[in-house]
């Protein structure tokens, strides 16, 4: 008996052990999903797909984009340029400051023509400022012309917190924009195939001044851990700047990280990426609002006899019949919005169809609908309608009761007229 419950103790102890010291599932995954500490003061991650924000970090606080700016100059220059055009290099392109193809392979002559697809390696993997100008003057016929379609741009794009100067991102105190226009811009510009096909050089040749000369991408993670694409920027208002393109898993994702550090090994803004590119792919959705989850109760119109009668309303409440998730971050849980959508659908289509209705759930530029069923039933309407039902039919009892009065009335005077007729 006393060997029975030292046993009993034993075992007593060791599942105590276990419970308390060994780490459950959840709190593993929390610990491996916190969000991620970086010296940029303004980030942003989006699904390539959707846009749905991922991480968040001051997105639309407006900062300086210094050469980040260069991916709204490749898509204009995308849609508005072909590979083989030429374009003259420029007084204004002469002028500008380093990065420039002038400054490292020149000296170029204003006039000499330029190659297209030359101009874009240029632009996107050397960050030649004097590329910039070049494409700005060919495409536009000056910088104030191009950064007017530069702006034209950012309001198709639906976007309000950037505004354009430059073609090259040179300091100017009106020249800003934000991590999530950035990203936004980027996500738009690497459709363009001309654009991701650029970007994805590693090193390439261009001509300058009729010499070969090799191209080195600044992007130092091109390549590493799903890298796909991405552009650099650094001016000293604006700090260090960087945005990226990833795909993992046929997954892909933005990045923007705007005013981080510039030190000497050139690595803090690659740090700063690498971090919240690999949390987004690590963090999962979280409920926004959770299956059997009453969404909303609004009131719904119909007919009190379903085709014809006086128009009415009813509250009907729309539950949720799956999880509805999102991203955990400031943004979604401050601007996330829900509105129910009844397809045009009244009180006793829902009633007979109670899951022909939606919820639309809009995340910023993320928008989709989910399945809601309605909780209401033919009964409901009908109890709600009860005493106008029962008045309805009382009434037609006494209009019945009247109408056969009154043809017995009729018939008897019928047969007295009869009778006296007979006699």
């Amino acid at each position: 008996m006393i060997k029975f419950k030292k046993k009993l103790l034993s075992s007593i102890l060791i599942a105590l052990s276990v419970s308390l010291f060994t780490p459950t599932k959840a709190t593993v995954q929390a610990a491996e999903i916190s969000q991620p500490n970086i010296v940029g003061k303004y980030a942003v991650t989006l699904d390539y797909d959707t846009g749905e924000i991922i991480y968040a970090k001051g997105i639309d606080e407006k900062a300086y984009p210094a050469s980040t700016t260069k991916v709204m100059t490749s898509l204009l220059f995308a849609e508005h340029a072909s590979k083989n055009d030429s374009f003259p290099y420029t007084a204004d392109a002469k002028a500008q400051q380093p990065y420039t193809l002038n400054n490292s392979f020149g000296p170029i002559p204003v006039g000499e023509g330029m190659n297209a697809n030359d101009l874009m390696k240029a632009l996107l993997m050397f960050s030649a400022n004097d590329a910039a100008a070049v494409i700005a003057d060919g495409v536009a016929g000056s910088a104030e012309k191009f950064s007017v379609m530069m702006n034209d741009e950012v309001k198709k794009l639906g976007l309000k917190n950037t505004h354009f100067v430059t073609p090259n991102g040179l300091h100017n105190d009106d020249h800003y924009s934000t991590a999530y226009d950035l990203a936004v811009i980027l996500q738009n510009a690497y459709k363009n195939p001309w654009v991701s096909e650029t970007m994805a050089l590693k090193d390439s040749d261009i001509t300058v001044n009729g010499k070969k000369v090799l191209l080195e991408n600044r992007n130092k993670e091109l390549g590493i851990d799903g890298n796909i694409g991405g552009k650099t920027g650094f001016t000293t208002p604006a700090g260090r700047c960087l945005v990226s393109v990833y795909e993992r898993n046929g997954r892909k994702i933005i990045g923007a990280v705007l005013n981080s550090q510039y030190d000497a090994k050139d690595e803090i803004v690659f740090n700063d990426m690498n971090k919240i590119i690999d949390y987004s792919y690590s963090v999962d959705k979280v409920p926004y609002i959770k299956a059997g989850t009453t969404i909303d109760t609004i009131p719904v119109e119909y007919k009190l006899f379903r085709w014809f009668g006086p128009t009415k309303k009813i509250d009907v409440p729309f539950v949720a019949t799956e999880n509805i998730d999102y991203y955990n971050n400031y943004v979604n849980e401050k601007e996330t919005s829900k509105s129910i959508n009844l397809n045009d659908m009244n009180a006793w289509q829902l009633a007979s169809n109670p899951e022909s209705a939606a919820v639309t759930v809009t995340q910023r530029a993320y928008v989709k609908d989910y399945p809601v069923k309605a909780d209401i039933g033919t009964f409901t309407l009908i109890k709600a309608n009860f005493l106008s039902y029962l008045g309805i039919i009382v009434l037609a009892i006494v209009v019945i009761v009247l109408i056969l009065l009154i043809i017995r009335a009729i018939n008897l005077r019928k047969r007295r007229r009869r009778r006296r007729n007979i006699f």
